[in-house]
Order: structure tokens, then C-alpha cells, then sequence
């Protein structure tokens, strides 16, 4: 107990002017929610989260809140084999890994790989690899502040990256939860504490909650029916609604749920809907479909991402200049870069259909 007292507050000693917060109280999952998973994927035992051996991947344990910069410390115990990965910047719905990061956690002390232990998984290899694990603790750090994500294990620099240096990692998330990753293995954590560092972007909530209907949209045409579910927003029917605002660069981030072959979109630089100027991606969950979804209508055909019915997934907008980008779960399903009406415009959600429901949440936008 002493031991495991004086590595933790060696760990938090590094920097006094940061204010660390506790990420587990040592004896409870109080604030932490398991994601796609059994009650049982995660325990407590000896003052350390443990991941059941009973719990496939893509379980993981996420935290109650969302972060964009900060510094994260804790411990995790290897013995044998384990498989595991610590998350960032992970979405509430989605693929986490592919989404936000992962910092893997390998048990073999190898030559670096983009796969292995300390690696940005599975793109960066770290610069070394250092892990213990013959029934020892592992110390981690971690530091994101935007663009640099900067790790340590066992007190060693791993990882220093830019992270908008590389395509692959440039558009993922910039702000969202902390992750601990189960694939089955008995990998065990504690003494997690993260310290919060000042924000960078600046997010336009354009849907949160009911009040946000009326303040931010008006119907463009139609009779859909825009029904408010908290933080829900449900289309169904036939028609658009727009944005108050005009945008022109700017990145767009959602939740995307629908019924089965609902057919709908998200119109950008809009004058309007119908015959009026605009751009718009496709929502349309039928794979044999010309343009489905993730597709620039009319213009280039995105590859198709399988979405089960009914299932929340992240939806990301990058419009810049002449360019778009749609990424979905994390993996970008089209990119096109000779847009030619180049000015502002509103943005449109699409009902397309009676009875074919579409919901929408969570809806932000940055400026680019």
C-alpha cells in the first residue's frame, strides 16, 4: 500500500502547477458507463479496475465526462498476455478506436511497431518500447494539447506527435471521453487522475435540447414533422429545416440514427432546398443505392459505410473552400475538392419519407 501510495503521488508531483482530479475512487465504477457490453465486462477488486476476461471487444469503459486538452496519469498492471488500449477524444456512439485514439497496451516488449505496445494504434509506432509485464505496474502519462500528443510509460518519452501532421489523424475528434479498451484480457488500472488544459476551439451547440429548435432552425418546406425528444431531434415526413445562421468553412459533428432504408440528407452552402443552390450528403442506408450514404448527391459516390438500422453512429462535415470531407465512425467515406459555389450558405436537415424516421443529436459546428 505504501509503494502503490508513493508512485501516485510521484506521478502527480511532476507538475504542481496542474490540478489533477481523480478519474476512480479506488473502489467503485462511480463515473465511469460500459459501452456496448455486459454489467460484468469491468470490476473493482484491490483498488483497481479489472477487465473481465468475459468481456469481447468492442466493450469499453468510458468516462461521465468529455475532454479536448489535457494531462492524464495513472497505472496499469501487466502479467502475461494482455490486449488492451487506452482511449481519446472516444465518441458516445461509434467506433472509439477509429474515431478519437488509441494508445495501445501490448504486453511484449518488442521492437516498436504501429500495432505494439505504446503505438498510436495501429498507424504511429512509438519511439521505444518499455513494458513490464511480469506481474509489475506500468506507469502512463499522457498529454493532448491540440495538435501534440505526447506519451510517457515508465517515465520514458513514447510518443511526440503532431497529430494534424499525419491525414490519418488530422480529422479525428478534438474533444470527447476517456477510454479503458477490453479485448478479453485481465489487465487491470488504477490510480487514474487527469488535469484539465485550456480549451482551444470554440463549438457552436446547434442542437442540445428542445429550447435549441426554435433558436437555431426554421422550416425551410414541407410538412415533416420535427418532433423534440431531449436531446433528440426526430424528422419524419417530408421536408427541410434550415439553419438561422449562414456558414461557409466549417467543420459539422452528430449523431446519425434511422430507420430501415430512410432516405434523407444534410445540405450545406444552401440557398435552399429544391431547385435552389446547394450541396448535399446523402443519407440513404441502401448499399446498392447511386449515391448512399456519405455521398456528395450528384457528384461523387462515398463508400458505402454498413450501418445497422436503428443505430447511432458519428456523422463529421468538413467544408473548406473548395473541398468536403464526410467521415463516418471514424472513417472517411468520400472527399472532394472542386466545389464551385464557394460563398455562404444555410444548413438543411432532409426528411425525406413518411415512416421513414430519422433522428439527429448532439450538433455542433466549429468554424474552419
Amino acid at each position: 500500500m505504501l509503494r502503490r501510495q508513493f508512485l501516485a503521488s510521484a506521478l502527480l508531483a511532476a507538475d504542481p502547477k496542474q490540478s489533477f482530479t481523480p478519474l476512480f475512487d479506488g473502489q467503485t465504477l462511480n463515473g465511469w458507463h460500459i459501452v456496448d457490453g455486459p454489467e460484468s465486462a469491468f470490476y473493482v477488486e484491490d483498488g483497481a479496475i479489472v477487465v473481465s476476461e468475459a468481456a469481447n471487444s468492442p466493450t469499453w469503459l468510458r468516462s461521465a465526462k468529455q475532454y479536448e486538452n489535457f494531462e492524464l496519469r495513472g497505472e496499469f498492471f501487466v502479467k502475461g498476455w494482455i490486449d488492451s488500449g487506452l482511449l481519446l477524444h472516444a465518441p458516445l456512439h461509434g467506433n472509439a478506436q477509429d474515431a478519437g485514439f488509441c494508445i495501445k497496451l501490448f504486453h511484449k516488449n518488442e521492437p516498436p511497431k504501429p500495432e505494439g505496445m505504446g503505438s498510436i494504434f495501429p498507424l504511429i509506432a512509438p519511439k521505444t518500447n518499455n513494458v513490464k509485464s511480469k506481474g509489475e505496474w506500468n506507469e502512463i502519462r499522457v498529454r493532448f494539447d491540440w495538435p501534440v500528443l505526447q506519451v510517457w510509460t515508465n517515465g520514458e518519452l513514447v510518443q511526440d506527435l503532431d497529430v494534424e501532421s499525419n491525414p490519418e489523424l488530422a480529422r479525428r475528434l478534438r474533444h470527447g471521453y476517456i477510454g479503458l479498451q477490453s479485448l478479453s484480457y485481465p489487465i487491470r488500472f488504477r490510480n487514474l487522475h487527469i488535469a484539465e488544459l485550456p480549451a482551444k476551439w470554440k463549438w457552436t451547440s446547434l442542437y442540445s435540447k428542445p429550447a435549441d429548435l426554435s433558436s437555431n432552425w426554421q422550416v425551410e418546406e414541407g410538412k415533416a414533422k420535427w418532433t423534440t425528444i431531449g436531446d433528440t431531434l426526430r424528422a419524419d415526413g417530408l421536408g427541410h429545416l434550415a439553419t438561422k445562421e449562414r456558414y461557409k468553412n466549417f467543420a459539422l459533428e452528430l449523431y446519425i440514427r434511422a430507420a430501415l432504408h430512410s432516405n434523407g440528407g444534410i445540405l450545406f452552402r444552401a440557398e435552399g432546398s429544391g431547385g435552389k443552390p446547394h450541396y448535399e450528403i446523402q443519407l440513404h442506408d441502401v448499399e446498392g443505392a447511386v449515391y448512399p450514404t456519405g455521398s456528395l448527391y450528384g457528384f461523387k459516390r462515398a463508400k458505402y459505410p454498413h450501418i445497422p438500422p436503428e443505430t447511432w453512429y458519428l456523422f463529421q462535415l468538413f467544408v473548406k473552400d473548395s473541398t468536403v470531407a464526410v467521415r463516418i465512425n471514424g472513417e472517411t467515406v468520400v472527399e472532394y475538392g472542386t466545389l464551385d459555389r464557394l460563398g455562404d450558405g444555410h444548413i438543411l436537415l432532409q426528411a425525406h419519407q413518411q415512416g421513414r424516421w430519422i433522428e439527429y443529436k448532439d450538433i455542433r459546428l466549429r468554424a474552419l
